[in-house]
């Protein structure tokens, strides 16, 4: 008898799930709110002919997604057109001077040391170190971790003294870097994880790593170009995705999960996969009574990841001496976090990123026209603002702090124009208390510390995406799936067979040489 999975949410985990689980000879249907596929990896389309990625701009470490391609017998490479960027990104400092990024050696460190004559030749030790990190700790990222026995790992015991958990990333990298700038540079990745990279773990410099050793994307189309071609290519396989469904309750008996209900019909199944954000999905779709380590009391209890403030702009004209991406990191960095992560208010000088793809890719936009993303993050929902009255005075502080890149005159050649704020990440998107980054990735929120990939409070119900273990960023959202895909496997008694997704037919997560171009 062929067993069947309900997929609730059509996220870049929930899609790399259904691909690998319809390729080791399960049903799979799809159970997705919106009517588009990739949830937050999604593209927002207007009438004007204005294309934006909803979330992520940056697709990084592409090896993950094509192992999983090829395991379903597709080519990534094929499906996705992707530029490697070169420059990576722009960097303007509030406290003066700017860095383009690029992953050419030589290049970076002339760019180093233009900024910091006393940094030269440490972005080489920089990248060799971590490398070394990196290749050590990625297996890990491949495991579950289900309670505290697996850390007692003797391989990762050893891996310690490398990875100083005792450490800041900002203390890490000042092992490093002399330059508070130069720190930065190599630090604002931890906002991948809405963090602050004086509270963030020293693990996390790995991120900034990967950037430049394997590579910053462009997938043509946008990120979610990459989503709409997994749901394309899941649906080959058979699977069912059914949009504008949305999952409105739960059958249970006992602490097993039975079945979900959306408006439309009942699907019985062996096994669930959440990929929908976890703290909204289990304060609204499990009754608090049946979760005993995540209940309402303790989710409340966690801690969260910062916001995002948005601004989608669709323009006349183009800005073709901006690159494709920019970041401007506030005078104050610290003051500015702290606006964030601990006085929940909103500052004068925000950090920001922002987007200008049409440098790179014109298919987003109209013949003479082009499109702008604008990032800032801020807190995630708090009493300490109210968005209805905050949010107008916020846009006019976001609108001119594009100044200090050299973006000017926006406002007169706006021709779309659509924000999101907070209460939009939560009330719209069903994102908890609007933290666009799921809970915080501390020492007490990671490994076996986060939900589990296998959830440990229900049966027959699995985890996918930035709530679980890895954690959040898409190269991790992936992985995830692939270590959900085979716990339920082998929970399910399921033998994969040919290209399935048999854990020992992966490859490494991460070897020694440079993945192979896009």
């Amino acid at each position: 008898m062929t067993r069947t999975v309900n997929i609730i949410g059509a996220g870049p985990g929930g899609l790399a799930c259904s691909m690998l689980l319809a390729k080791a000879g399960l049903r799979v249907r799809v159970l997705e709110r919106l009517d588009v596929p990739g949830g937050r990896t999604s593209t927002i389309s207007t009438p004007e002919g204005f294309r934006f990625d909803l979330g992520p701009t940056f697709f990084l470490y592409p090896r993950v997604l094509e192992e999983i391609f090829s395991a379903c017998g597709y080519d990534l490479r094929h499906e996705v057109e992707m530029v490697r960027l070169d420059p990576q990104y722009r960097l303007v400092f509030g406290s003066g001077g700017e860095l383009l990024a690029t992953p050419d050696i030589d290049r970076m460190e002339a760019e180093v040391c233009r900024l910091s004559p006393a940094d030269h030749g440490s972005f080489t030790r920089f990248m060799e170190a971590t490398r070394k990190k990196f290749t050590r700790f990625a297996p890990f990222l491949e495991k579950s971790f289900e309670n505290w026995l697996d850390l007692a790992n003797f391989d990762l015991l050893k891996l310690i003294p490398l990875l100083k958990p005792w450490k800041s990333l900002d203390s890490e990298l000042g092992t490093f870097f002399s330059d508070e700038r130069i720190r930065l540079a190599f630090t604002f990745q931890s906002k991948y994880l809405g963090m602050s990279p004086f509270r963030c773990p020293s693990l996390f410099s790995i991120l900034s790593f990967l950037e430049y050793e394997h590579g910053v994307y462009h997938p043509i189309g946008g990120c979610g170009a990459v989503s709409t071609a997994m749901a394309r290519i899941a649906q080959e396989m058979g699977v069912e995705i059914h949009y504008e469904e949305a999952v409105e309750s739960m059958r249970f008996e006992g602490r097993r999960i039975r079945a979900v209900r959306t408006s439309q019909n009942e699907y019985e199944a062996d096994a669930t996969v959440i990929n929908a954000d976890f703290a909204r999905s289990m304060t609204r779709l499990v009754p608090d009574r049946l979760r005993r380590r995540w209940s309402d009391r303790k989710i409340a209890a966690k801690r969260f990841s910062c916001s995002t403030f948005m601004l989608y702009l669709g323009i006349d004209g183009r800005y073709d001496s901006i690159p494709h991406h920019s970041i401007y990191l506030s005078k104050n960095y610290r003051e500015n976090l702290a606006d964030i992560e601990t006085r929940h208010v909103l500052g004068s000088d925000p950090s920001f990123y922002l987007q200008n793809a049409c440098v790179t890719d014109p298919t987003l936009a109209p013949t003479g026209a082009s499109t702008l993303y604008l990032l800032v993050p801020v807190t995630h929902r708090h009493p300490n603002v109210d968005w209805r009255r905050e949010a107008p005075r916020f846009r006019e502080i976001a609108i001119n702090q594009l100044d200090k890149i050299g973006v000017c005159g926006v406002r007169e050649r706006i021709r779309y124009e659509r924000m999101i704020t907070p209460d939009n990440w939560q009330d719209d998107y069903e994102i908890y208390r609007g933290a666009t980054f799921n809970l915080s990735h501390d020492l007490g929120q990671m490994l076996h510390m986060r939900p589990h990939n296998r959830f440990e409070d229900l049966e027959s119900m699995y985890l996918v995406g930035g709530g679980t273990h890895p954690g959040s960023g898409l190269p991790v959202i992936y992985s995830s799936a692939r270590i959900t895909s085979q716990l339920l496997l082998d929970d399910l008694g399921v033998v994969a067979t040919g290209n399935a997704p048999s854990r020992k037919q992966f490859p490494p997560i991460c070897t020694e040489e440079p993945a192979a171009s896009i």
